[in-house]
C-alpha cells in the first residue's frame, strides 16, 4: 500500500470517491463534471498534487493538496472558472452563498502562502475501508509537502468526523481550534507539525 502519484486517468475516479466519500462538503453539491475539473487542475497545477493509493482491486483513495490555497483558488477561477460555473450553473444558482462563501476561504489573507499548505481532500473506497489507507494517503502527503520545501500545513474537517480527525493526528496533525467556511457550521482546523 504504497501511495502514489495521481494521474489524468485517475481524474474520475478521484471526482467519484470524492462525491461518494466526502459528505459535509459544499463542492460535492457542484456535480461530478465540477469535480472532474477541479482534480484536473490540481494534477496540471504547480501549486497542489494528488496521490492515489491502490489495492488488490485497483485505485481506492485519494487525497489532494495545495501549496498555497488562495493561488490555487485564483488559478482555478481564471483557467477553469468559466467552464467550470457553466457545468455547475444548476447548484450555483440554489446556493450562490455557499459558492462565495468557498471563495472567501480560499482567498483570505491567510490564504497567502504563509499558512502553508492545505489538504484540500481525502477519501478511501468503501471496500478499503478501516485498513489504513487514509493514514497512509496522509503520512505520503505530509513527506511530499516536505519535500516541497513548506514547513506547515493544516486541514479543515467537520468537528463530528472523528476518524478522519484521528487519522490526521496519527500522522503528526494536531487540533488547532475551529474555523466556519459556511455560515453555521463549525469546522475542526488541523495544522502540523
Amino acid at each position: 500500500m504504497n501511495p502514489r502519484a495521481a494521474t489524468p486517468d485517475d481524474v474520475s475516479l478521484i471526482a467519484r470517491l470524492h462525491a461518494v466519500g466526502v459528505h459535509e462538503g459544499f463542492l460535492v453539491t457542484l456535480g461530478p463534471a465540477f469535480l472532474r475539473r477541479l482534480y484536473a487542475r490540481v494534477l496540471r497545477s504547480p501549486r497542489a498534487f494528488a496521490l492515489v493509493v491502490d489495492d488488490a482491486e485497483g485505485p481506492c483513495g485519494f487525497i489532494a493538496v495545495a501549496d498555497d490555497i488562495g493561488r490555487f483558488y485564483r488559478e482555478f477561477i481564471l483557467r477553469d472558472g468559466v467552464v467550470a460555473g457553466v457545468v455547475a450553473i444548476p447548484q450555483i444558482v440554489r446556493a450562490p452563498r455557499h459558492v462565495w462563501e468557498t471563495l472567501r476561504y480560499g482567498m483570505r489573507p491567510d490564504g497567502d502562502g504563509s499558512a502553508g499548505a492545505e489538504i484540500l481532500a481525502i477519501a478511501v473506497d468503501d471496500r478499503a475501508r478501516r485498513q489504513g489507507m487514509g493514514g497512509a494517503l496522509t503520512a505520503a502527503a505530509v513527506d511530499e509537502i516536505q519535500r516541497r520545501g513548506i514547513a506547515s500545513a493544516r486541514v479543515v474537517t467537520a468537528s463530528g468526523n472523528l476518524a478522519a480527525i484521528k487519522t490526521y493526528e496519527i500522522a503528526g496533525f494536531r487540533r488547532a481550534g475551529t474555523d466556519t467556511v459556511h455560515r453555521g457550521v463549525t469546522q475542526q482546523v488541523l495544522v502540523w507539525p
